[in-house]
């Protein structure tokens, strides 16, 4: 069942470059089938229709982007696909979801904010914890869902939980008491040790009036194009507002500059619903079918003989074979070849700051 005066905001817009070479600019992660037939955004979408029906489904993405993601999704209808002038961080993203629907719907409106490039096994579990946070949201708090870490990672944020509130369905919520970006793996440890950490999935939940008025009190700046834009909500003038206005709007994350200050600010650890931001290769590797020696094969033609713990990604219509090699990572475009040790999947980033700082950006 539709959760009423409830709206999901799917954040489609990145360029990542963390799955190189198969991700690109022109075509980033959530454009692609990575894990099966359909791409990341599609099976955001559909994860969500249990919640929200196609006209309350707000994807906010690039001008480039955005005919080839309604072509994916093309229910949804065209107007509310929301075009970013320019990249300028996720708290811009919210800023104009929060605009339109403040315009369209008024200030009651509630909203969920979802990365469309994430993968959650258990889809049902997310709607029930998904109901949860927006039983929260409506009674003016400002939620996140906390992921159950299973080991001391690097690459992710974390929240620190507090005291107890309650539970809504089951779901029991906890006050935040601080948000932690990215700490080192000794910070990692001690937090994983003290228990009362989670990571930081990206997922938030808000009534449009609460998350205004943090905008006001934390992003003053932002808070006044924001008032700007929704004067020109509805009129002829709106596309030019939006061009005109939106460099001026501060390059931040929705973490930095709204939630680790925000007032009222709820985390429910979402336990069991099997989540990743599919952040690498190895990543990539841990979720595909793998065959008795957990090589994942994942090519048009691929071959692993005597060989433990590999990936093998193919593109480009060749047959990849791997012969008594270990847990490597191999993946085979037209125009690219990638082959590192799974472990140093994260080393992806290295050869893309290469790439772009000796000018070689048509591998980009």
């Amino acid at each position: 069942m539709a959760l009423e005066h409830a709206y999901a905001v799917i954040m489609a817009g990145g360029g990542g470059t963390r799955l190189w070479p198969l991700s690109r600019r022109q075509r980033p992660k959530h454009m692609l089938p990575l894990l099966g037939t359909d791409t990341l955004f599609q099976a955001t979408v559909v994860r969500l229709q249990g919640l929200f029906p196609p006209e309350r489904l707000l994807v906010v993405t690039t001008a480039a982007q955005r005919s080839a993601l309604h072509e994916q999704a093309p229910f949804i209808p065209p107007e509310n696909y929301l075009s970013e002038p320019a990249p300028r961080g996720t708290a811009a993203v919210v800023a104009l979801a929060a605009v339109v629907l403040r315009g369209r719907v008024g200030p009651q409106a509630l909203m969920g904010v979802f990365p469309a490039d994430h993968y959650i096994g258990q889809p049902a579990r997310f709607r029930q914890v998904a109901r949860a946070a927006f039983a929260w949201a409506r009674r003016g708090y400002l939620v996140t869902l906390g992921i159950e870490p299973t080991h001391p990672a690097t690459g992710y944020g974390y929240i620190q939980r507090g005291e107890a509130l309650g539970e809504i369905e089951g779901w029991p919520a906890h006050r935040v008491l601080r948000f932690k970006e990215k700490p080192d793996l000794e910070t990692a440890r001690q937090m994983l040790a003290q228990g009362d950490h989670a990571w930081n999935a990206g997922m938030f939940f808000w009534t449009v009036e609460r998350i205004w008025e943090e905008f006001a009190r934390q992003m003053p700046a932002t808070h006044a194009v924001m008032q700007d834009l929704l004067r020109a909500w509805g009129t002829d003038a709106w596309d030019a507002t939006l061009r005109a206005l939106w460099p001026q709007l501060q390059v931040e994350t929705v973490d930095y500059g709204i939630m680790e200050g925000a007032q009222d600010a709820v985390v429910i650890p979402a336990h069991g619903l099997e989540w990743s931001d599919i952040g690498s290769w190895d990543a990539v590797w841990k979720l595909l079918p793998k065959d008795e020696m957990d090589n994942a094969v994942a090519a048009d033609q691929g071959l692993v003989l005597d060989g433990r713990g590999n990936l093998v990604y193919g593109r480009s219509g060749r047959l990849v074979t791997l012969v008594g090699v270990d847990d490597l990572v191999v993946v085979d475009t037209p125009d690219a070849l990638l082959v590192l040790p799974r472990k140093q999947a994260q080393r992806v980033r290295d050869i893309v700051r290469v790439l772009k700082t000796t000018g070689r950006q048509d591998y980009l």
